[in-house]
Formats: C-alpha cells, sequence, structure tokens
C-alpha cells in the first residue's frame, strides 16, 4: 500500500515526533525560548501536525486527480472541447 500511496507516510511524522523520540527529548535543560526543552519540543510536534496533514492531503488530492484525468482518456479525434454539438458552424459570406 505504501508502495502506491508514499504520501501518506507525512501522517507518521506526527506519531514519530511524539511518541519515538520523546524518550530522548525528555530533558528539563537546555532551555529553549525560556521552555524546558520537553516543553518546546511538544510545541514543535504540535505546529508541525497540521502541516503534515496537510501534505498528505495534497498528495492524496492530486493522486485522485491524476486517476480521474486517466480514467476519462482523451476525446474522440477531431472534437473540439470547447464547443457544443448544438452550435451552429458560421456561414461564408
Amino acid at each position: 500500500m505504501i508502495a502506491r500511496r508514499p504520501h501518506l507516510l507525512w501522517l507518521l511524522v506526527p506519531f514519530v515526533l511524539y511518541l519515538g523520540v520523546l524518550p530522548f527529548a525528555n530533558r528539563v535543560r537546555p532551555v529553549v525560548l525560556g521552555l524546558p526543552f520537553l516543553f518546546f519540543w511538544l510545541l514543535c510536534a504540535t505546529l508541525l501536525t497540521p502541516l503534515c496533514v496537510w501534505l498528505a492531503h495534497r498528495g492524496d488530492r492530486k493522486r485522485s486527480a491524476r486517476k480521474r484525468s486517466a480514467r476519462k482518456g482523451p476525446g474522440p479525434e477531431g472534437s473540439d472541447p470547447g464547443r457544443s454539438t448544438r452550435e451552429r458552424p458560421e456561414r461564408a459570406a
């Protein structure tokens, strides 16, 4: 499944930031921007989560648009998609 939809890997980033790296980031010192490092780490992870979800959504939307355009296929030869079949051709003067 991941081979077909690699953009969904973006959804693993928040999981890794919160749970996977948490034991390594569990420090009171150093202090970053007046916050203990753990609070700063969780704040950054919280701010990055919507970005990761948006990137996954964007990739999924592009994939579905490609599938839709591939399903439609090219129109019949000689047809103009901008012209309706009900329009009358112009008369020569």
